[in-house]
């Protein structure tokens, strides 16, 4: 089994003539993903690598191609509108990757996307991944190998580096999740942490997580209450000085909560085993499994 995508996800991709849309719609096509429509306003009718329909619409796309997935390839300043329009159309998952998008612009993106019973991802992510089954988004389908850890991260980055550790080192994914460090994102841990709880195939899970806010803490939490499996945790930013802003838009310290000290005591308080360095996960996980 696997977490939000397998090889039932039918996938359209938003913004699929520009820069990246295409550049990573190549990738996912070559993976096995099933990119079944583009949309771009003005190019419908072209044909994508003379193979995938393009349309003006994502409403045209679901209605003449059965998609039930989006990810979202366009600038920033139309992103929200982006998310709308593929809610809208009744997709039940939509994978954003643009970052830049204003906090405003989320506030009602999240709500909307709430009440048509869609999950977004992101935004600000690298997607997520089925080793074998599918791939939505940016994170390299070379470092990954099917398996049976659950891989959730907000940091892009780390999320290839441990993805890398286990793939080396005979640990494969059953899928890895990229949620993003925003303020305000779609899909946060929690919701991970339950969907690995009740997959059948997935026996640990990898939790990445950084500085700033709480939700580490609360996802410690549940932990402690509500998952069975063994769950190995990082938290990036040790030494981020307090009221400085790194890396991401919600990686930043306000008092004690956000600090990598009090997340990390958090994990520890909850039983999840704690990396001090990304490397430490596969010994880790010996030891749990």
């Amino acid at each position: 089994m696997s977490v939000f995508i397998d090889q039932s996800t039918r996938l359209v991709v938003q913004g699929i003539t520009g820069r990246d849309g295409s550049f990573h719609a190549k990738q996912m096509i070559s993976y096995g993903t099933k990119v079944v429509a583009g949309v771009t306003p003005g190019k419908g009718g072209q044909l994508f690598e003379g193979v995938v329909p393009v349309f003006n619409t994502v409403a045209e796309a679901v209605r003449e191609t059965q998609a039930n997935a989006a990810v979202i390839y366009v600038p920033a300043a139309v992103a929200a509108s982006a998310i709308f329009e593929a809610a809208d159309a009744g997709l039940g998952l939509i994978v954003c990757i643009t970052e830049g998008i204003p906090v405003l612009d989320m506030t009602r993106v999240l709500p909307f996307v709430s009440e048509r019973g869609a999950r977004l991802i992101g935004p600000n992510c690298p997607g997520l991944i089925s080793p074998g089954k599918s791939k939505v988004g940016i994170i390299p389908g070379n470092i990954c190998k099917p398996g049976k850890i659950g891989v959730v991260s907000r940091s892009g980055t780390l999320t290839y580096e441990i993805i890398h550790q286990l793939s080396t080192q005979g640990y494969g994914q059953s899928t890895c999740v990229g949620i993003g460090g925003d303020p305000l994102i779609g899909t946060n841990f929690i919701h991970c942490l339950s969907a690995f709880q009740t997959d059948a195939e997935t026996e640990a899970i990898v939790m990445i997580g950084e500085i700033g806010g709480t939700d580490e803490q609360q996802a410690a939490e549940f932990v402690r209450h509500g998952v069975t499996k063994p769950v190995i945790g990082f938290i990036a930013g040790q030494t981020a000085p307090p009221g400085r802003r790194m890396g991401h838009a919600g990686a930043i310290i306000s008092g004690s909560s956000g600090t990598a000290a009090e997340k990390m005591a958090a994990l520890d308080r909850a039983g999840i085993s704690v990396m001090k360095r990304p490397a430490d996960v596969v010994p880790l996980l010996k030891e749990r499994l």
